[in-house]
């Protein structure tokens, strides 16, 4: 009886046929996709716990409010995903821009002006444009647009001219047009390194937003001020782990964006 010749298998042939258009998710992807929320629920679960058994003054007690939290909760959000917004629409598109090579001599002025906007401190930042343009909620989200379009505009420029030129030839050799390239390869190969910043910039905006409060923009940076004026330790804290706990659920949406976004194979 002859014996079987064995098949070798080429390890660099990549994963099999029906596998190859899904999502690479890697061990520690899954990790930083389940942790975050699991810590998030266990810290805000003690907080709860801390909340209705706590022996409160007035004052605590007033500022510690169901209600109250949840008004200060939803004006952060607010000025989170409305600052990320406009970061979004105004530094990927800049970003692209800069990556055409009319465009190319301007990277070193517009991305200057980023720096500087990162550079200045956050609490300068708001208390000028506060000067300029008065209080309130749109002069929060400027100031934080401007301190968060640095990661978005660095991550889009470096991410696109990342990509290997050699398949933007190929592709230009096939019949697409400049357009084309750009949407069908330079920016699909980009979108994880431009997620990587857009994640950057929700951090960076979401713990920036607890200083609206100075300019009466609300935000849940209003319990950590008050607790600080009025030397009431349990709202310094509770200011300070619900910020933390909101920025770091922040984080994870941030991940998971960037995994939905991400192209299949990648």
């Amino acid at each position: 009886m002859a014996e079987s010749t064995p098949v070798a298998v080429d390890e660099e042939s990549g994963p099999p046929e029906g596998k190859r258009g899904a999502r690479v998710i890697t061990r520690e992807m899954v990790i930083m996709l389940t942790v975050p929320p699991v810590l998030v629920a266990i810290v805000f679960g003690a907080f709860v716990w801390w909340r209705q058994t706590a022996e409160l003054d007035s004052v605590e007690a007033n500022q510690l409010r169901w209600s109250e939290l949840r008004t200060l909760m939803w004006e952060h959000v607010q000025l989170t995903v409305v600052a990320a917004i406009i970061v979004v629409l105004v530094a990927v598109p800049l970003g692209i821009m800069l990556t055409r090579r009319q465009f190319r001599a301007a990277v070193p002025f517009v991305v200057g002006i980023a720096n500087a906007g990162q550079a200045a401190p956050s609490v300068g930042l708001i208390v000028l444009l506060f000067l300029w343009l008065d209080g309130g909620f749109w002069t929060a989200i400027w100031a934080l647009s401007l301190y968060g379009i640095l990661p978005v505009l660095r991550n889009t420029i470096v991410g696109i001219e990342g990509v290997d030129p050699t398949l933007v030839e190929a592709g230009r050799g096939i019949g697409m047009t400049g357009w084309m390239t750009l949407f069908k390869i330079e920016l699909p190969l980009s979108i994880p390194v431009i997620m990587a910043g857009v994640r950057t910039s929700l951090v960076l905006i979401a713990g920036t937003a607890s200083l609206a409060c100075f300019i009466n923009a609300g935000g849940l940076g209003e319990v950590l001020q008050t607790g600080i004026s009025l030397f009431r330790f349990s709202l310094m804290v509770t200011g300070a782990v619900l910020i933390a706990l909101l920025a770091l659920l922040i984080e994870w949406l941030g991940r998971v964006l960037e995994l939905v976004t991400r192209p299949k194979g990648i």
